[in-house]
């Protein structure tokens, strides 16, 4: 980086702190807005992506995940998949709606999750105490720290109930969020089935674990020409049309979506016009420059190098900032999402958007007339 273009940042510290504070609210903003849609994808989803199935065979027309609870179907397609060659194995699933009443009366809308804990197949993550083992015992379920007061839940051994059924608190996740506000609760299938009163010859879904090095689309072919009456998805493929089930088709999702766009387009306008001024306030440096000779190509440089410090430094106090918020809003139903995919291209964003900035202004600084120097 050349002298100049620190010198000229740094001469008007009041001008430089402008700037910064520019670039560092645009990218809190960004953070804020991106991060609550990857937050939304997340939580829309998150069960399908950390299921560890590679396949989902489900009811025939069920095309997200939170439906399927109303359109089982007979456990007997289970053994027909176990037979298709390439799959290693396979278990029944449940996710359905249901009451769960506290100690103290009161009631709460919850989504009952039963899974396999011989398979570990669909089954909870994040677990901060207790051991997914304990679900095997009947009646036991886990649920998530961030939903303890809701549910009236202060510590392991506690009981409520379950449609007539008594549930027995044997573990806590961590992060386990729900988009719809009804918390995941956690249990075996066979309990689950009982919450649900899901007839014993029924599940909802069957979650499918390949051999390794098979063609998952081959054996999905082959589960389908096996199984009647159902449609069969990767996980990733099960996860995108949940996704774009809630992105598109509710207000939800739009409204997130439009917001985190939106918040693209201001980030990008405050940066550019905090960069733009800052260049034009330096304009008779540059004329300075033009004066004593200097070509366009070193007040290019000058110019960009002055975008990327502002860009560099703004991004490195935004970041700062926008992880901890992001920390604080672990313990929001809200979530404020940042991946490390996120982080980087922000950076990446940050930096184009400054220099774009400049070279907008470049257009007026290679062009001014030296005199302006010697006018007063």
């Amino acid at each position: 980086m050349s002298l100049l273009a620190r010198r000229n940042l740094l001469h008007d510290k009041v001008r430089f702190a402008v700037t910064l504070t520019g670039v560092v609210f645009a990218i809190l903003l960004m953070v804020v807005q991106f991060g609550l849609f990857v937050g939304f994808l997340e939580t829309t989803s998150n069960n399908v992506s950390h299921s560890k199935a590679d396949l989902w065979v489900v009811s025939k027309g069920v095309r997200y995940f939170d439906i399927g609870g109303w359109a089982p179907f007979s456990e007997r397609k289970l053994y027909q998949i176990l037979g298709t060659p390439g799959v290693d194995s396979a278990a029944k699933y449940i996710i359905q709606y249901i009451i769960w009443k506290k100690e103290d009366g009161g009631t709460e809308n919850i989504q009952i999750v039963g899974f396999d804990p011989q398979s570990g197949l669909g089954g909870p993550w994040n677990v901060i105490k207790g051991n997914p083992e304990d679900l095997k015992a009947d009646n036991a379920v886990f649920v998530d720290d961030l939903y303890r007061q809701r549910l009236g839940i202060t510590h392991i051994g506690q009981v409520g109930e379950i449609n007539g059924y008594r549930a027995r608190v044997v573990g806590f996740t961590e992060g386990i969020r729900s988009f719809t506000t009804s918390p995941f609760v956690f249990a075996s299938f066979k309990s689950a089935q009982n919450y649900v009163r899901l007839p014993e010859n029924q599940t909802v879904y069957v979650l499918v674990s390949a051999r390794k090095g098979v063609d998952l689309q081959q054996v999905k072919r082959d589960i389908l020409a096996r199984v009647s009456d159902v449609d069969v998805y990767t996980t990733a493929e099960f996860r995108w049309m949940t996704q774009r089930y809630w992105i598109f088709t509710t207000g939800a999702g739009v409204a997130t979506l439009i917001a985190a766009l939106l918040g693209l387009v201001v980030g990008v306008v405050v940066v550019a016009q905090t960069i733009y001024a800052t260049t034009i306030d330096h304009i008779r440096e540059f004329g300075t420059l033009k004066a004593i000779g200097a070509s366009n190509l070193h007040i290019y440089r000058v110019i960009i190098e002055q975008a990327i410090i502002s860009a560099v430094i703004g991004y490195i106090i935004g970041i700062s900032i926008s992880v901890a918020i992001v920390y604080l809003s672990r313990r929001n139903e809200a979530a404020i999402l940042l991946p490390w995919p996120v982080a980087l291209a922000l950076f990446a964003l940050t930096v184009v958007m400054c220099v774009s900035a400049s070279v907008v202004s470049i257009h007026k600084a290679t062009r001014i007339d030296p005199v302006l120097v010697f006018k007063t």
